[in-house]
């Protein structure tokens, strides 16, 4: 293993890497009220591979964007290491979001005039401690590609340039939205096979939602969300490969 990616940035913490208290969002239309997040209470341990299921309007990419710093909550808390993210500043959330979490959306975000190398290269580039675009690309198997630009890549190599691009400066955590919602089936085995191969070899704390119910299987744990509430919560006994899966 490289230098890189063996580099330990944080100390041994002894609990939960993220964790949530009575966490609530409500978001204000007009004279209506609109109720995202109703006291959430979640905890993610270091390496976990957890999926968060829920139709439109259950509050999934609601929680995403809190835990990544995006936006605040209403009222709760949200811990990282221990440390209460609903107080900190902006500057503080910038940095958070900067160092410690990396982000994978359903459309890809990649600059069309880049190159994949340098597509990656713009974070490594603004990162403490990164690892090389080269590695990153590596990782997720673009390892022939880095000097296309994203006009000569397929919607699923892209948003692999995009996942390298997430894991390049060596994110605590991965938070991803819907990473396979806009590929087909094949493409987005590939996809979420790059995602468990950085869990695995990394060790990062990974989060998908997806609309995909399939996806579950690939999970340590899966998190249903209903109504702003975690309705459900259960563990796969065996974590299934991407490639077993069929939707």
């Amino acid at each position: 293993m490289s230098t890189a990616r063996a580099q330990v940035r944080s100390g041994p913490f002894p609990g939960p890497v993220l964790e949530t208290r009575a966490l609530a969002k409500t978001y204000r239309m007009g004279e209506v009220e609109v109720h995202a997040l109703r006291g959430v209470d979640l905890s993610f341990v270091e390496g976990e591979f957890v999926v968060l299921l829920g139709p439109s309007g259950s509050g999934k990419s609601t929680l995403l964007n809190i835990l990544g710093g995006l936006d605040r909550p209403t009222s709760g808390q949200v811990l990282y290491r221990g440390k209460d993210l609903t107080r900190a500043t902006d500057g503080e959330l910038t940095l958070y979001r900067r160092e410690h979490v990396g982000f994978v959306f359903q459309f890809y975000n990649v600059l069309p005039s880049l190159t994949a190398r340098e597509n990656v290269a713009l974070v490594t580039e603004i990162s403490p401690h990164p690892m090389s675009p080269e590695e990153a690309l590596q990782l997720v198997g673009l390892g022939e590609r880095m000097d296309h630009f994203p006009a000569q890549l397929s919607g699923g190599e892209q948003q692999r340039v995009a996942i390298a691009r997430a894991v390049a400066k060596q994110p605590d955590l991965l938070l991803c939205d819907e990473p396979t919602g806009a590929l087909d089936q094949e493409t987005g085995r590939v996809v979420l096979s790059a995602l468990l191969r950085v869990n695995e070899e990394l060790g990062r704390t990974t989060l998908i939602i997806t609309h995909n119910a399939v996806i579950a299987a690939l999970g340590d744990r899966v998190l249903r969300f209903a109504d702003g509430r975690v309705a459900s919560e259960t563990r796969n006994r065996r974590r299934a490969r991407p490639e077993e899966l069929s939707w």
